[in-house]
């Protein structure tokens, strides 16, 4: 029997639509014989045979319309399977930013550190009188520490850039019903490490050209 008339069922993800039962075709009866004494009565018998041709046309009838509304739901259902799909791209678009910001943050740090440490012992080296001047030991920690800061900030710019975009590429598809945008799109822990890394280089930028003791 056909479906009734309504909106298409929901299946979630995991559940498949179920394929209508195979409709093994029976043979077509063969044309009634009219036997002489049956003459005056044979408009009405090939009228019942007619009739079970109808019924059997409509059973048929009635089982594409079945398998018809099975393709449709499959192909909802395919569609439901593509915008989760879709979906799922975002956040690991959005994650592989965030790898991408964590390696600039690591470039950043290493360079950061390397340079404070330069500066700090040829500073030490100097107090004790093993060197008489640690300008060029203290300008070269500057200049690394301001590359990695700079490489800190074209990270910082580079992914916020990226995260606007992502975010206003997933609202338009959200609005577009391509996906259904249902987790919420969580704030880039990077990129609050990454604000807070380029306050300590900005700190310590301070502490050598000011010659401070910020960090004790």
């Amino acid at each position: 029997m056909a479906r009734k008339s309504g909106p298409p069922p929901y299946y979630p993800p995991e559940v498949e639509p179920e394929r209508p039962g195979r409709v093994r075709p029976e043979p077509v009866p063969p044309l009634p014989k009219i036997a002489p004494e049956e003459k005056a009565e044979a408009s009405t018998i090939f009228s019942r045979f007619r009739t079970g041709l109808s019924r059997r046309r409509t059973s048929l009838s009635e089982h594409r319309t079945d398998l018809s509304e099975f393709r449709t739901d499959l192909s909802e259902h395919r569609t439901e399977l593509g915008m989760r799909r879709t979906g799922m791209a975002i956040h690991r678009t959005r994650m592989a930013a965030d790898r991408t910001l964590m390696a600039e943050i690591r470039t950043s740090l290493s360079m950061i550190g390397f340079g404070f440490t330069l500066y700090q012992a040829f500073r030490k080296l100097a107090q004790t009188g093993t060197f008489e001047s640690d300008n060029a030991p203290r300008n070269f920690g500057l200049t690394l520490i301001l590359l990695g800061m700079l490489i800190l900030v074209g990270g910082i710019w580079r992914h916020v850039q990226f995260a606007l975009k992502l975010r206003a590429m997933r609202k338009a598809l959200k609005a577009q019903h391509l996906i259904h945008a249902e987790t919420p799109y969580p704030v880039s822990i990077s990129l609050v490490v990454a604000v807070g890394l380029f306050v300590v280089g900005l700190l310590t930028v301070l502490t050598i050209t000011l010659n401070l003791s910020l960090f004790g």
